[in-house]
């Protein structure tokens, strides 16, 4: 008999706590969603992506002003020389004198990779970036050609729009395709 009240007495304390632990509320899940920590980097929204398509295919039909209607009015243009060329007018200006001595240019098998840059692993600023890779083939007017794989880094403003670009080529076969 002892026993029988033992099991049963047993039993009404295991189905109390079994109550109170579901309908006491659970705050493991608050405390992890309060404690996660900031990733230094991660994937960003794929509509970045569109703007890389958009700077290929404008550039491609040498329309320097549909290129940078998605830039920022003082964005900087660099190469991976530490060369630079800074604001809107002066990179136009740029890149039509350029586009003048090309009779074509195409590219094929871009590649584009947007991210959010939440911690800065050295001196790249925070925010989002856009990784460009592809093949470009220039015609120049003089007959010369140059095939090439290039990278561009493209950072974007706080508008949605490149305040900078990082250009990754070798510049010597094109200098030497310019000349005449």
């Amino acid at each position: 008999m002892i026993g029988l009240v033992s099991v049963t007495f047993l039993a009404a304390c295991n189905d109390k706590s079994a109550e109170s632990a579901k309908s006491s509320p659970d705050t493991t899940a608050t405390v992890a969603a309060t404690t996660t920590e900031v990733k230094p980097a991660e994937i960003a929204d794929a509509k970045y992506m569109e703007t890389g398509k958009h700077f290929l295919a404008s550039f491609a039909k040498g329309d320097i002003d549909g290129w940078l209607s998605d830039w920022q009015d003082n964005g900087v243009f660099a190469w991976n020389n530490l060369d630079s060329v800074v604001g809107k007018a002066a990179i136009a200006k740029y890149w039509k004198d350029r586009w003048s001595k090309l009779d074509s240019i195409t590219f094929v098998n871009d590649i584009w990779l947007p991210m959010q840059v939440n911690k800065p692993q050295r001196n790249e600023q925070t925010g989002v970036w856009l990784l460009g890779w592809y093949l470009f083939n220039e015609k120049f007017k003089n007959g010369k050609r140059v095939v090439e794989e290039a990278h561009d880094l493209l950072h974007f403003g706080s508008d949605g729009k490149v305040d900078r670009q990082i250009h990754f080529v070798d510049m010597a076969p094109i200098k030497a395709a310019m000349m005449k």
